[in-house]
């Protein structure tokens, strides 16, 4: 766990963003635009010196969980745990390809011989169907406190997952539980497969909503490193109550086409499509020198 500055946080999500693109593209499957949309603030979370981790040692006991819940954006959580060292970035080129570690969604455990075995190092959580890691999140952090054990823990969501009730059961079970190890991010980029979360089934005031479930809310823009780090360290030392952090972002955040276009939300580049892409990434990570 390396703590870097902002300016070189921007350079490493710049080439995380690269990665994303380069998987999604040579797999002619994926999901861009979520994936380069949350690309900060995974950066931000594990090269900024606010995950603790050690990834030499993923399953060490002292480490702090980072759970995807909306796993389809799992190339950009890829890309980090590579850049992080848990494994050879070389994997990447076999994103979604068969018996591959790298799925399209994350995949914790496989069963070999009768024994369960980590799939990937670095993944907590196996994820997919969405709606599913709130819950899982709430009974880790709850587990953690029973053990007495400083083990934070964080989950991702997205924005369309505050439209299924099991989330709303968590925030209830997490906030009369008083579980202040646990922090719940939601990726509020305000687009989903159909089209944008106002058009498909409103949230209404999503803020307010969460206050009234108990959960101290903070909201972030995910595009700011100075901001996020003050969200998220003020997050993990929030000794009170659950946080729920709001994360404002830009779908296919620094892909000028990709940009708050919901089409973009689960569909591969082609050829032309993609090498405009990594140019544009190119002269931003240049402009940056």
């Amino acid at each position: 766990m390396k703590k870097h500055q902002p300016a070189q946080l921007k350079k490493i999500a710049l080439v995380l963003r690269q990665d994303v693109l380069s998987m999604i593209y040579q797999a002619q499957s994926g999901h861009p635009a979520g994936s380069l949309g949350m690309a900060d603030l995974i950066t931000s979370l594990y090269f900024s010196g606010i995950l603790r981790y050690d990834s030499e040692r993923p399953e060490w006991d002292k480490r702090d969980y980072f759970l995807l819940s909306n796993g389809h954006i799992c190339p950009i959580l890829y890309a980090a745990l590579t850049k992080a060292g848990y494994f050879p970035r070389t994997e990447l080129e076999t994103f979604r390809q068969i018996d591959s570690r790298v799925q399209g969604h994350p995949h914790l455990l496989m069963n070999q011989k009768g024994i369960d075995k980590i799939t990937l190092p670095g993944i907590e959580i196996s994820s997919g169907p969405l709606g599913q890691g709130s819950s899982q999140a709430a009974g880790l952090a709850y587990a953690l406190k029973m053990d007495q054990k400083k083990n934070h823990v964080f989950c991702l969501l997205s924005d369309g997952e505050q439209q299924e009730g099991q989330t709303w059961e968590a925030y209830m079970f997490s906030a009369h539980h008083q579980l202040n190890n646990l922090t719940y991010i939601i990726d509020a980029n305000q687009i989903q497969i159909s089209g944008t979360t106002k058009e498909t089934m409103s949230l209404g005031n999503l803020k307010m909503k969460l206050i009234a479930f108990g959960l101290h809310v903070l909201e972030v823009d995910a595009h700011d490193f100075t901001d996020l780090n003050k969200k998220l360290t003020a997050a993990k030392n929030n000794q009170q109550q659950t946080v729920a952090i709001i994360a404002h972002n830009i779908p296919g955040k620094d892909v000028s086409f990709m940009e708050n276009n919901y089409l973009w939300h689960g569909k591969a580049p082609n050829k032309k499509e993609f090498e405009s892409a990594m140019q544009e990434l190119r002269l931003k990570k240049e402009q940056l020198k």
